[in-house]
C-alpha cells in the first residue's frame, strides 16, 4: 500500500503526452486536447516522432529531445511500444505515468505480458502506474485533464474513482448537467499498479476532496483495500456500486456454507465492514453525489415532510416506508405553532400539507416551524406546480430559511418538467440537494441514514472476546493434521464436532461403530433416544439418501435402523462406499430454532462467516448474512439481525426469545476459528440448534486441503482474513524495577471502558502534556477510535494486571503507533497512568512498540513532545530518539529514530 510520487499524478509541475497526434478524433488528438484546454499552468510537452506541432504546441521527435524530465507523463501509443516507453520515462526520473493503452496482456519479446514487461520497468524507480486501458485522470484543483473523456468536469469536493472508462464518462455527464463538481476523477483501468486501496488513502487525507464515489468490478488485494477503506470512511463519506453481483464462486462449494456465501454478498459484508456505504444502481450512485455535492449531513432517521401536495406528500411516505426510513411524529408544540401560520385546512400531520395555494411566505413560515422543532432530523420539501403559486418563489424562500439554519439538513422535490427545471437548477448552485421525484429525495435520505447507522455501529463497544487455549488449537490442529495426512479432504463428523468442542462451541457427543451390531452396543452405554447417522466419504448430505434416522428408543430399534440404513443407501448410491454409522444421543429442544452457521473461503476475502435460517431447506430459502473475520459480539449481533429469522429470534406469542449471548458467542468463536485454523477450508454446523437455553451443534462437517499440513506451495496460495485479526503472538508478561508484573498486549474494542476509565484517572496536567491540550473528558467516540484499530497499519499495547481477560481493566498504561501506507514511518504516543509515573512503565511499554516496530520493517519512528514535558523528552532520549529539526520558537520538540 503506497502512495507514494502520488504528488507527481495529482500535482506534477510538467505533464509529457506520449503519442499525442493531430488526427481528428484519434485517442492521442483528443487527450492532447483536453491537456492543452484543462487549465494547467505547468509545462505541456506533446511527443510525436513525426509533427512538429500539436494542436499548435510545439512537439518533440523523443523522449530524449525534453528539456526537462516531467513529473507526470501519458502513454497514448500501441500497448508493443508501451513497455520501453515506461522503461526510458523511469531512467529520466519520471516519478509517475497514465497508460491509456490497452492490449497489454499480450506476450512480450521476454515472454512475459507486456503489462509485466512494463511494471519491471517501472518498479525499481518507484514510478507509479495508473492503468493500462483506462480513461485517464482529471484533476480540477491543478486543471488537469490527462483523459480521453468528452466533458471536463466544474470544480468541487467529490472524488471518482472508477475502473470502467465508460462509468466514468457517464456519471460525469449526468453531473455536469447539474451542476455537480468534482476534485479528482480517475479511471484505474486494470489496475496493474494504482489500484482503489493507494487512490482511498490519499483521498482520505486530501484536502480538495469532501466524499468519495467508487465504481468497483472487483478488488485485487483485499487486505490493502479492507485497511485504506476503513480509514478513509472515518475521514468522509465513502460510496461505491459493485457490478457483477453473481455468486459464480458458490458453483464450486462443496457445502451449504459454501454455497450460500457467494460472491457478492462477500463483497457486501466487507463494504459493509469498512463503513463503505454500498448503492445498487447508477440511479442511486447519481442520487448519493447530488446530495454529497451539498454537503448535507444528518444526524438521526426521523424525516419530515413539507408539501403543497396531498398526492405527492403520500409517495414519499410509501417510499419511505419500503426503504425502511422513519417518518417523524410532529409534537403538539409543533402542531400549536404551525395552527397559527397555516390554514385551518391543512392536514394536521405529517406530511405537513400546506394545501394546493401554497404561497411562498406560507412555505416558508411551516418551513421555518420544522426547522426550529427538532422534531425531525430532515425536512422534505416538495413543490407540485399550481397557476396560483410562483414556484421559483417558492424556491427562493425555501433558500432563505435553509441559509438561516445551515446545519439543518433540507432536501427538495420540485414536481415537473418546464417550470421545475430553473428552480433545480437554483437549488443547485445555491448548493441544496434537489431531486426531481419523491422516491429519489427518500431514497437519498436513506442513504444517509444508512450511511450514519454504519458509522455509528463500527464505533458500538463489543462485550468481552473470547479467549482459546494455546493447547486447544494445538489439539485441534492435530485432528485435521491426521486426516490431512490419510489424504482425506473432510473431517469425519465426529472429528469435526470434537474441533468445535475444543473452540468452545457445544456439541452433541458422537461416536463412530463400523456395525449395526456395534451401533446397538453403542446405544446400550448411551440411552435413548438417540440418533443413527451414515458414515460414508462419498455422501455429503445424508438425509437425501435416507442416511439419518432420529428417535430409535431401543438397542433393537437401532440394530434393525442400522441394517435398513444400509439397504436404503445402497439402494440411493450404489457407488458409496459405507464406512460405518455414528451413534449419539438425540437431543430435543422444544420451540428450537434450526439455523445454519459456518466458514467459507472466498478468493479475494479469505475466510468468511455465514449465519442464517438452517435445515434441509437452507439453500431453497437463502436467508442469510455474512461477516468478515475476526468477529467481535457487536459485529456478531449486526450479523444475525441481517437475517429474516432475527425475527423469530426475538420470541413471539409464547415462543421465548433465544439466548441471545450464546448465539453471538458461537459466532465469534466460529471467527477464531476460522483465523487461527487456516487449514479448515469449510465449516459446516447445520442444524445450530437455538432456544432460550441455549445454543448446540446437532450436526457438522469440515472440510479441509489434504494438502495444508504438507505442501507449503498450496498452503501459501490460501488467502488469509481480508482484516488483520488481533495479534495474540504480541501478548507477553514484563516486570519493573521494583518487580510488579504486567501483561502487555494489544487493545481490544472490548478495552474502551477502561481505556477511557484510565484517561479520567489520569492527572489533567498529564492529559495536557499527552493531548497537548486540556482533556476535560473522554468521550465514547474518542475512545472506540483509540480502541477499535486497524491492527496492519495502526498497533496500542496496554499494560494490565497479568490476571486480567479481554475487555478487563485498570489500564496502567498504552502506547501506539500509526504507520503511513509505505510502511516506513511511524508517529507514537504514550500515557501512563499518573500514578504509575517515574517506575518505568512507560520505558518498558515504548521498548515494547519500538521491538513491534522493528519487527513489521519500519525504517523510522517520530513523534512530538511538548518542550516543557520534560520527562517525556527524557525518556526519548534514553530510548536513543535524536531531535528533529523544528521552528526556532516551537513549543514543540520533534524527535526520530532510525530503526
Amino acid at each position: 500500500m503506497s502512495v507514494r510520487n502520488f504528488d507527481a499524478l495529482f500535482a506534477p509541475r510538467s505533464i509529457a503526452l506520449i503519442g499525442a497526434s493531430n488526427r481528428p478524433h484519434s485517442v492521442g488528438n483528443v487527450v492532447a486536447k483536453n491537456l492543452l484546454s484543462g487549465g494547467f499552468d505547468g509545462a505541456i510537452m506533446p511527443v510525436n516522432p513525426h509533427a512538429a506541432t500539436i494542436e499548435g504546441v510545439a512537439a518533440f521527435r523523443a523522449l530524449e529531445a525534453l528539456p526537462q524530465c516531467p513529473d507526470l507523463a501519458v502513454v497514448a501509443t500501441p500497448a508493443p511500444t508501451v513497455p520501453g516507453i515506461v522503461a526510458d520515462l523511469a531512467k529520466m526520473g519520471c516519478r509517475a505515468a497514465i497508460v491509456i493503452s490497452a492490449g497489454l496482456g499480450a506476450a512480450g519479446s521476454s515472454g512475459r505480458t507486456l503489462r509485466q514487461e512494463m511494471l519491471d520497468h517501472a518498479k525499481p524507480k518507484l514510478m507509479r502506474i495508473v492503468g493500462p486501458n483506462c480513461l485517464g485522470l482529471l484533476s480540477t484543483p491543478a486543471g488537469i485533464n490527462a483523459s480521453f473523456s468528452p466533458v471536463m468536469p466544474a470544480r468541487g469536493d467529490i472524488a471518482l474513482v472508477s475502473q470502467s472508462g465508460a462509468i466514468a464518462t457517464a456519471i460525469l455527464d449526468w453531473a455536469g448537467s447539474r451542476g455537480i463538481g468534482f476534485s479528482h476523477v480517475v479511471s484505474l483501468g486494470d489496475m496493474s499498479d494504482a489500484d482503489f486501496g493507494d487512490m482511498l488513502d490519499f483521498l482520505s487525507t486530501d484536502r480538495a476532496t469532501r466524499a468519495i464515489l467508487l465504481y468497483v468490478e472487483n478488488v485485487t488485494f483485499a487486505k490493502k483495500f479492507m485497511s485504506a477503506a476503513r480509514i478513509a470512511a472515518r475521514a468522509k463519506p465513502v460510496l461505491v456500486i459493485k457490478s457483477g453481483r453473481s455468486a459464480e464462486g458458490a458453483r464450486a462449494a462443496q457445502s451449504h456454507t459454501g454455497a450460500l456465501a457467494g460472491s457478492d454478498l462477500v463483497y457486501d459484508a466487507a463494504f459493509r465492514r469498512a463503513g463503505v456505504l454500498r448503492v445498487l444502481s447508477l440511479e442511486s450512485l447519481f442520487e448519493a453525489a447530488a446530495t454529497l455535492a451539498t454537503g448535507i449531513r444528518i444526524d438521526g432517521d426521523r424525516l419530515a415532510i413539507l408539501t403543497n401536495g396531498g398526492g405527492a406528500g403520500v409517495l414519499a411516505v410509501d417510499w419511505l416506508e419500503d426503504l425502511g426510513g422513519r417518518l417523524a411524529e410532529i409534537g403538539a408544540s409543533t402542531i400549536e405553532q404551525l395552527d397559527a401560520v397555516l390554514p385551518p385546512t391543512w392536514s394536521h400531520g405529517n406530511p405537513v400539507d400546506i394545501i394546493g395555494d401554497a404561497t411562498p411566505e406560507r412555505y416558508r413560515a411551516a418551513l421555518e416551524c420544522l426547522m426550529q422543532s427538532r422534531d425531525a432530523d430532515a425536512v422534505l420539501v416538495i413543490n407540485c406546480p399550481t397557476a396560483v403559486a410562483d414556484n421559483m418563489e417558492v424556491g427562493k424562500a425555501v433558500i432563505d430559511v435553509a441559509k438561516a439554519m445551515p446545519r439543518f439538513p433540507v432536501l427538495t422535490n420540485w414536481l415537473g418538467g418546464t417550470t421545475a427545471a430553473p428552480v433545480r437548477a437554483l437549488f443547485a448552485a445555491e448548493r441544496i440537494a434537489s431531486f426531481e421525484s419523491p422516491e429519489d429525495a427518500v431514497r437519498a435520505f436513506t442513504h444517509l441514514v444508512d450511511y450514519r447507522r454504519n458509522q455509528a455501529q463500527l464505533m458500538e463497544t463489543p462485550g468481552a472476546g473470547v479467549i482459546i487455549a494455546e493447547d486447544d488449537v494445538a489439539a485441534a490442529r492435530q485432528i485435521i493434521a491426521a486426516a490431512a495426512n490419510d489424504g482425506r479432504a473432510w473431517l469425519h463428523e465426529w472429528e469435526a464436532k470434537e474441533v468445535l468442542r475444543l473452540f468452545g462451541v457445544p456439541t452433541v457427543p458422537t461416536h463412530f461403530v463400523p456395525s449395526p451390531e456395534a451401533a446397538a452396543r453403542c446405544f446400550a452405554e448411551i440411552g435413548g433416544p438417540g440418533v443413527l447417522k451414515i458414515v460414508s466419504p462419498a455422501i455429503t448430505h445424508k438425509s437425501d439418501v435416507g442416511g439419518v434416522r432420529l428417535g430409535i428408543e431401543t438397542s433393537g430399534q437401532m440394530l434393525d435402523a442400522a441394517e435398513a440404513m444400509i439397504a436404503a443407501v445402497r439402494a440411493a448410491r450404489p457407488d458409496a462406499t459405507i464406512a460405518g454409522f455414528t451413534v449419539q444421543p438425540m437431543v430435543t429442544r422444544g420451540d428450537g430454532h434450526e439455523l445454519i452457521a459456518g466458514i467459507a473461503r472466498d478468493a479475494t476475502f479469505g475466510p468468511v462467516i455465514l449465519f442464517g435460517r438452517g435445515g434441509k431447506e437452507a439453500e431453497v430459502v437463502a436467508d442469510r448474512a455474512v461477516g468478515l473475520p475476526p468477529l467481535n459480539s457487536v459485529l456478531a449481533r449486526q450479523m444475525i439481525a441481517a437475517t429474516e429469522i432475527a425475527k423469530l429470534l426475538r420470541g413471539f406469542r409464547n415462543v421465548p426469545p433465544v439466548d441471545m449471548d450464546r448465539l453471538t458467542e458461537t459466532l465469534v468463536r466460529l471467527s477464531e476459528l476460522a483465523v487461527l485454523l487456516p487449514e479448515v477450508r469449510e465449516l459446516d454446523i447445520n442444524p445450530l440448534t437455538a432456544n432460550d437455553q441455549g445454543v448446540i451443534a446437532l450436526d457438522a462437517r469440515i472440510a479441509i486441503d489434504p494438502l495444508a499440513e504438507r505442501d507449503a506451495v498450496a498452503a501459501s496460495r490460501a488467502v488469509g482474513p481480508a482484516i488483520r485479526p488481533y495479534p495474540r503472538e504480541l501478548e507477553h508478561d514484563v516486570a519493573l524495577r521494583d518487580g510488579t508484573a504486567f501483561h502487555l498486549r494489544p487493545i481490544r474494542p472490548e478495552d474502551e471502558d477502561a481505556l477511557a476509565e484510565m484517561v479520567m484517572a489520569c492527572a489533567p496536567e498529564d492529559l495536557r502534556l499527552r493531548f497537548m491540550g486540556p482533556m476535560k473528558a473522554f468521550p465514547h467516540q474518542t475512545a472506540a477510535r483509540f480502541t477499535q484499530i486497524d491492527y496492519d497499519r495502526e498497533m496500542a499495547l496496554i499494560a494490565v494486571a497479568p490476571s486480567a481477560g479481554y475487555g478487563e481493566g485498570p489500564i496502567f498504561g498504552v502506547v501506539r503507533i500509526v504507520a503511513d501506507p509505505e510502511n516506513e514511518d511511524a508517529e507514537f504516543a504514550v500515557l501512563v497512568r499518573s500514578d504509575m509515573k517515574g517506575r518505568g512503565l512507560g520505558y518498558v511499554l515504548m521498548s515494547a512498540i519500538l521491538d513491534h516496530a522493528r519487527a513489521r520493517g519500519l525504517v523510522r519512528v517520530h513523534g512530538e513532545i511538548l518542550r516543557e514535558n520534560i520527562g517525556m523528552r527524557n525518556l526519548a532520549r534514553d530510548l536513543g530518539f535524536h531531535p528533529r529539526p523544528s521552528r526556532e520558537f516551537s513549543d514543540v520538540a520533534h524527535v526520530s529514530i532510525t530503526l
